[in-house]
């Protein structure tokens, strides 16, 4: 089975093909472009250099969020498309837990964290026990002090992974059961992605198409966030 990952979640932007345990190619860029000035050249390129025609995929992986709101609706809508036209199926899989899939061979608890805004962090706890990732805590947004906080007060050792780690380095660096890996794994991969997708699909689990898959945002955009205090003041003042 190949499968084309496609994950536009954060910053960076990650597209790859994996065949069944093998990476084909893969192709990420973390820099400021826009993900609608990246993700088609990508993907064209990556696949017209790997002589991959799109036929031949028979699936798309896809990061479904939390993250970058914008991101995650061109991801999302570059995914539907090619799933659309080539009749393909759709496994979404969140962003933190591609984080953790970057991890495969660590023997500590992960935590995965991308970057909220307003002091805050989307996260997801996780570990690898027989080669499988098993899930923790579930996604959820978290204030980064509280976090650090339940971390270090865990009597663990934590590896905590994301591109939101380098935001808050100055804080972790005070826990000493923290630790942050090498900058390779603080962004979300789409080989990470396919694989996990691979094994969701193999069980039967989040299979969709491309009408039925869709961004999880988990909390309100900032312009939402604004408008509902606009209103409350507005409403206060009748």
């Amino acid at each position: 089975m190949k499968v084309l990952g496609i994950d536009t979640s954060s910053m960076a932007t990650s597209v790859a093909v994996v065949e069944d345990n093998k990476l084909i190619c893969e192709y990420t860029i973390n820099t400021k472009k826009t993900h609608s000035q990246k993700i088609m050249p990508m993907i064209e390129n990556m696949l017209k250099i790997s002589d991959i025609n799109i036929n031949e995929i028979d699936m798309i992986a896809v990061c479904e969020g939390p993250g970058s709101f914008t991101g995650l609706r061109i991801g999302m809508a570059t995914a539907k498309g090619i799933a659309h036209v080539n009749s393909l199926p759709i496994v979404g899989v969140n962003s933190v837990e591609i984080l953790a899939g970057n991890m495969n061979l660590c023997d500590k608890n992960i935590c995965s964290i991308l970057d909220a805004q307003r002091t805050q962090v989307y996260m997801g706890q996780y570990k690898f026990e027989n080669n499988e990732l098993i899930e923790i805590k579930n996604v959820d947004v978290i204030e980064i002090d509280k976090l650090i906080e339940e971390l270090s007060n865990s009597n663990k050792e934590w590896i905590l992974v994301g591109e939101a780690v380098y935001k808050y380095e100055d804080k972790l660096k005070v826990a000493d059961n923290i630790n942050i890996p090498a900058p390779s794994h603080n962004v979300t991969k789409a080989s990470s992605l396919c694989t996990i997708a691979m094994n969701k699909y193999n069980k039967n689990i989040g299979v969709c198409d491309c009408y039925s898959i869709n961004p999880i945002y988990i909390r309100k955009s900032q312009a939402e966030v604004e408008y509902d205090e606009k209103m409350k003041r507005l409403n206060d003042g009748k």
